[in-house]
């Protein structure tokens, strides 16, 4: 904890979609500031211009809204921010904290070979750092020069990581980073110690692919006079290979799965649970999450991602929905499955049927799958349809079907209508029930007949068992 007013961030490149690694660190920026009564800022760091896109932009803000993840400020973005990262630049030259480079790509890549051959760390050779008593190169004619921050020669950076504890990284280890392209436009390193001290950032939370990046970070805060913030490096969640869960490593985006039908609480639930326990709690709402998550019990390994278990989860909140809630998100559904329904439909009859369905789907695209057969065309299971719809069977299915051309349209009297069948031709419910689900529902596995049949329509299951 700090005397400090708690302020997270999530600072998002706009690269490409909003990757589950950093939705689970928002998540975690979120939670730490919700516990302590503090903010949340989004932030999007634009400065990689080729190729930040519009699109990506849309998609993270999408990603936000749906996991339900609000920010007090932001989206700030840093192209907007170009004057303040140059007044930083100059005031930093000016009292010698940073300074021009003129190294071209092609020299600097001579000389890593050159120290690469001698077997030597290949890291800036400081030919452009002034220092009192040395002579500077002269400055060669047509060439643009970068910005190199003075990092301090010789000393430790020490930090205690919120997550993995004391780290210390000598700065030996590091050189003068560049803070300014060619073009003035900064570099992450840079851009995000100003936007943090800036926006009062105290807690950092970032995957640990960062940690090494630190080092510069805290160097620069310390050469600005800047409070430091806390930082927390999360550990990277693996996928089904054991390697990173990434972009380039078949990762989908968060709207994916949206789209593929999972709920945002389950979503929170589980990316919380990747990487952090409270107990043995495995399902809990994001007020529970609030009310635990103080920063402890973060775990320090990887975490590794487990598609089953999420549907698990997912399932459960499925389960936990409210049927109007699951009908507006079925319906959504149908219509890619080019059945879209009328709204008075999805507002009386669809919560029906996702109240008869949601205990045997894990995903609002299976619940949809299961409520197409009571809105589209069924074509049987041509095995379940041979195995089960048969001549001995067949009178049966006609007398039930009269029965039920004339009962009273509930599940009272439609069950009342199988008994007489039942009794009518000394058969037992299977041998009746399994033939009229595979022709009214397209399989033999369905919820209870009765129900069934009354939700799917006296209309549609006469037309139905009529094909037997």
């Amino acid at each position: 904890m700090t005397s400090r007013k708690i302020r997270t961030r999530i600072a998002p490149s706009p690269t490409g979609f909003l990757h589950l690694g950093t939705a689970r660190t928002a998540l975690y920026s979120w939670a730490y500031a919700r516990h302590f009564g503090g903010e949340f800022v989004l932030r999007i760091e634009d400065t990689d211009v080729a190729r930040s896109t519009q699109d990506s932009v849309d998609q993270i803000l999408e990603s936000m809204r749906w996991l339900g993840l609000d920010y007090d400020e932001g989206p700030i973005y840093q192209m907007q921010r170009l004057d303040r990262y140059k007044a930083v630049i100059d005031q930093m030259i000016a009292e010698g904290k940073a300074y021009h480079c003129y190294s071209t790509p092609e020299e600097l890549e001579a000389t890593r070979e050159a120290k690469r051959a001698k077997g030597e760390k290949t890291l800036y050779d400081g030919r452009w750092r002034p220092a009192p008593g040395k002579t500077l190169p002269a400055i060669p004619a047509g060439v643009q020069p970068v910005v190199r921050f003075c990092n301090p020669p010789d000393g430790d950076v020490t930090w205690d990581d919120l997550v993995k504890g004391p780290i210390t990284i000598s700065n030996h280890e590091i050189d003068d980073l560049i803070i300014a392209r060619t073009d003035g436009v900064p570099t992450y390193n840079f851009a995000v110690v100003v936007d943090d001290w800036d926006m009062e950032i105290s807690h950092v939370f970032r995957g640990d692919e960062h940690i090494n990046n630190t080092p510069w970070q805290i160097n620069i805060f310390n050469a600005l006079g800047a409070p430091l913030p806390h930082f927390g490096h999360c550990p990277v969640i693996l996928g089904d290979d054991g390697q990173k869960l990434s972009k380039r490593r078949g990762a989908v985006s968060v709207t994916a799965y949206e789209e593929g039908g999972y709920l945002p609480e389950a979503m929170l639930n589980y990316l919380a649970r990747l990487g952090w326990s409270h107990g043995d709690e495995e399902l809990f709402s994001s007020e529970q999450l609030v009310a635990w998550f103080d920063g402890t019990h973060l775990n320090k390994s990887p975490a590794q991602w487990d598609p089953v278990k999420l549907l698990w989860v997912n399932a459960h909140y499925i389960r936990l929905a409210d049927n109007t809630r699951l009908a507006n998100l079925v319906a959504l559904q149908l219509v890619k499955l080019g059945i879209p329904l009328e709204a008075e439909t999805i507002a009386t009859h669809l919560p029906q049927v996702c109240a008869l369905l949601k205990d045997r789907c894990d995903t609002t695209v299976a619940l949809a799958t299961w409520a197409a057969k009571f809105y589209g065309d069924v074509t049987p299971d041509a095995t379940e349809h041979a195995q089960h719809v048969t001549d001995a069977v067949r009178p049966a299915i006609a007398l039930l079907a009269a029965k039920l051309e004339v009962c009273t349209w509930d599940k009272a009297a439609i069950a009342a209508a199988i008994k007489e069948v039942l009794a009518a031709h000394a058969i037992k419910m299977p041998q009746l029930a399994m033939p009229v689900r595979v022709l009214v529902m397209g399989t033999a596995q369905t919820p209870s007949l009765d129900s069934v049949l009354e939700i799917c329509g006296r209309e549609k299951v006469i037309g139905r068992l009529a094909k037997a």
